[in-house]
């Protein structure tokens, strides 16, 4: 069973590739890698429905955390778990529309407020559990889509 939390929890295993390289070291790329895998999970798996996008980002946040607190990664917030990042990618994307300008602009943004946690996104990443582990990525792509949103409704006034 420890194998199947792992693997979910590294992103199908593609966490575990820089970590190998990278031996020992808290930036290894990782979350890049497990975003990365979050942009074709989010184009597959989450429905296009608003109501359904609600019910499937809880049940999926659930998850993550669920994951999370049963990897056996050593060390709180683990290079090698990148659930967390595939959830919050899921809530950056979340509402919007399925377009390859708000795909790649969410992964800009997510990327970008994942690596300087600003604000109270902070706050959460100084959890020691696994609820920390992944609500700061969340808060992180809820930020992006908030960010994402006022550029629609300004692009549409203009």
């Amino acid at each position: 069973m420890k194998f199947v939390f792992n693997f979910l929890a590294s992103g199908f295993g593609v966490s575990l590739i820089p970590a190998a390289i990278l031996k020992g070291k808290k930036n290894t790329g990782a979350g890049f890698l497990g975003t990365l895998v979050a942009v074709p999970l989010a184009l597959l798996i989450m429905p296009e429905n608003w109501l359904l996008q609600i019910f499937f980002l809880i049940n999926f946040t659930l998850f993550a955390v669920w994951v999370s607190a049963n990897a056996t990664f050593e060390g709180q917030d683990n290079p090698k778990i990148v659930i967390d990042e595939i959830a919050g990618y899921f809530f950056a994307i979340a509402f919007l529309p399925r377009t390859a300008e708000m795909i790649i602009l969410a992964f800009i943004f997510f990327r970008i407020f994942d690596w300087l946690k600003p604000f109270f996104i902070k706050k959460f990443d100084e959890m020691k559990n696994a609820w920390g582990v992944v609500f700061d990525d969340v808060a992180a792509g809820i930020l992006a889509n908030v960010i994402l949103w006022i550029y629609i409704l300004i692009m549409r006034s203009i």
